[in-house]
C-alpha cells in the first residue's frame, strides 16, 4: 500500500485563499448594498427638495407685483398680468408650487404662440434664456409669482410681444427654476390666453434638465404626434361633412326650382 504524504502547508494556503475569496465576495455585496442604500437616500432627499410650478387656483388671492420703474400690476388666481406701458411689455404670472421644495426662478423666455407641440416641440435652449435679475422664491405648497419685462426698444422679441398683446394673441412663457441649492433644474411652459380682457394662465409641459423624467422625451413626442394626427383627422372629417351638407342643400334647391 502506498503511503499518502499530506502537504499541510499547501492545504493551509488553499484554505486561506478560499477564505479570502469568500470575504471578498461578502465585502463586494456589502459595498454594493451600501451604494444602493446611499442612492435611495439621495433620491428621497431630492424628492423632499423638488419644486414643481403650476398656475395658482382660481380662488387664490390677488397678488400685486411691482417692477423696477415703480409700475404695479396685479394677477388674480390662475391669471397673468399682461400690460404694455410706454412701449415696455410687462408680464407676471400667479403661480403655485405643488412640489415639496422651494422653487427658485433662474431664467425665462417668451415666445408668441400657443405652445403647441407642432410649433414648439421642445423648450428653448438654456443658453437663450433671459437671466432672472430678481430673486424669486416660491415656497412649497404655497402661492407666489413670476415676473419679467421687455424694455429695450431694439429688442425684436419685445416688438413682437407688444404686437401680440395688442392683437390678443396667445403668449408662451417658459420659466427655468431650481431647488433652493440650485439643483433639480426644471423648465415649465405656461400659456397665457386672452379671455375677454383678462389673461388666463395654463400649464403646457415640464422638462427636467438634470435627469430623464417625468416620462421619456420620445414617449411625450409620440403622444403629441398622435394628438395632432387625431386633430387633423377631426378637422378633415368636419370639412367633408360640411361640404356634403352644402352639396345636399344645393341639390335640394335645384329640385325645388325645377318643380
Amino acid at each position: 500500500m502506498e503511503s499518502v504524504t499530506v502537504n499541510w502547508s499547501t492545504i493551509s494556503s488553499l484554505a486561506t485563499a478560499v477564505g479570502t475569496l469568500v470575504l471578498g465576495f461578502a465585502t463586494f455585496a456589502a459595498v454594493r448594498s451600501s451604494n444602493r442604500s446611499a442612492r435611495i437616500a439621495e433620491v428621497a432627499l431630492q424628492e423632499q427638495r423638488r419644486p414643481l410650478l403650476a398656475p395658482s387656483r382660481l380662488e387664490d388671492p390677488i397678488q400685486k407685483i411691482m417692477f423696477l420703474e415703480g409700475n404695479w400690476v396685479s394677477a388674480s388666481g390662475s391669471h397673468a398680468a399682461v400690460e404694455v406701458i410706454d412701449g415696455a411689455a410687462y408680464l407676471a404670472i400667479s403661480l403655485r408650487n405643488v412640489g415639496s421644495g422651494i422653487a427658485v426662478c433662474q431664467g425665462w423666455a417668451v415666445r408668441i404662440g400657443s405652445g403647441s407641440a407642432r410649433d414648439f416641440p421642445t423648450h428653448i435652449p438654456v443658453e437663450d434664456l433671459r437671466i432672472q435679475a430678481r430673486d424669486l422664491y416660491i415656497p412649497a405648497g404655497d402661492i407666489g409669482m413670476w415676473q419679467g419685462a421687455l424694455r429695450n426698444p431694439d429688442d425684436q422679441v419685445r416688438g413682437e410681444l407688444v404686437e401680440a398683446i395688442g392683437a390678443g394673441l396667445p403668449i408662451m412663457v417658459e420659466i427655468l427654476y431650481s431647488d433652493q441649492i440650485g439643483r433639480q433644474r426644471t423648465i415649465s411652459r405656461f400659456r397665457l390666453t386672452n379671455a375677454g380682457g383678462s389673461w388666463l394662465a395654463s400649464l403646457n409641459r415640464h422638462w427636467y434638465l438634470d435627469w430623464q423624467g417625468p416620462r421619456p422625451e420620445d414617449l411625450a413626442v409620440t403622444a403629441q404626434e398622435v394628438i395632432l394626427r387625431d386633430q387633423e383627422a377631426a378637422v378633415r372629417r368636419r370639412a367633408e361633412e360640411g361640404t356634403g351638407t352644402e352639396r345636399s342643400a344645393t341639390g335640394s334647391g335645384g329640385a325645388d326650382e325645377a318643380e
